[in-house]
């Protein structure tokens, strides 16, 4: 009988589970996965998965004759991923704790490699870049997205209006630093990826709005906190 057709699903330990989504990943997240060119008997890794998307959509898209590899270094959210595995019966996910600097597997030896917002966030993009081209097929595919540089350019405008009221000059330099790091120019980072050996077909550059009824409610907000505050200051 298919398994599927014993349908023994834990409504109860969903609960525990069932917020996966999180809200400033989601619209990046939706793109991506409309590029992945979804196929069956495949090797597939996913980058920065954090608590786990699109990591476990893309193993249950891709399907249990596919092997789908995640890499991150933040302990508690492979826990909480750990947890998702099991709740939702998934058997074809490996999770590795690391940096994607560092890929433990072996070259030419992934078909598909996936990064929502992932490689925003490591230490040396370059090296990354490396180390994707090196275990990456030839002819397979590598599916990402990330935050350009006009990300928030609204609020970075207004920073800047209020440092160059206050004379900070060296502050003003340190904020376009910050952002030419964690987020390229768009022809930088087409020039990293080409560099690296890799065929672009697709570039999709979309928006998306983040509203708030004041700056202060925009500072408080916990993502803001989470993700960003400590770089402002």
């Amino acid at each position: 009988m298919k398994k599927y057709l014993s349908n023994d699903f834990n409504f109860v330990k969903l609960i525990d589970v069932f917020d996966e989504l999180p809200i400033w990943s989601a619209p990046f997240g939706l793109k991506l996965l409309d590029y992945v060119d979804y196929k069956t008997n495949i090797s597939a890794i996913d980058i920065g998965f954090g608590t786990g998307f699109p990591l476990t959509e893309l193993a249950l898209r891709l399907g249990e004759s596919s092997i789908v590899y995640g890499i991150d270094p933040w302990k508690e959210a492979i826990e909480r991923v750990n947890k998702k595995i099991v709740c939702y019966g998934i058997t074809n996910i490996r999770i590795i704790e690391g940096v994607a600097e560092s890929i433990p597997l072996d070259d030419d030896s992934i078909d598909l490699i996936t990064s929502n917002n992932g490689i925003n966030n490591v230490s040396d993009i370059d090296k990354v870049l490396t180390e994707c081209s090196r275990i990456l097929k030839p002819g397979g595919q590598f599916v990402q997205t990330m935050n350009s540089e006009l990300s928030m350019f609204e609020f970075y405008g207004q920073l800047e209006n209020v440092l160059t009221d206050l004379h900070l000059d060296n502050e003003i330099e340190l904020m376009h630093q910050h952002i030419a790091h964690k987020r390229p120019a768009i022809d930088k980072m087409i020039s990293m990826i080409q560099k690296h050996g890799f065929i672009i077909s697709d570039l999709e550059h979309d928006q998306f709005n983040y509203k708030f009824a004041n700056g202060t409610a925009m500072l408080n907000h916990y993502f803001i906190r989470l993700a960003f505050m400590d770089s402002w200051i």
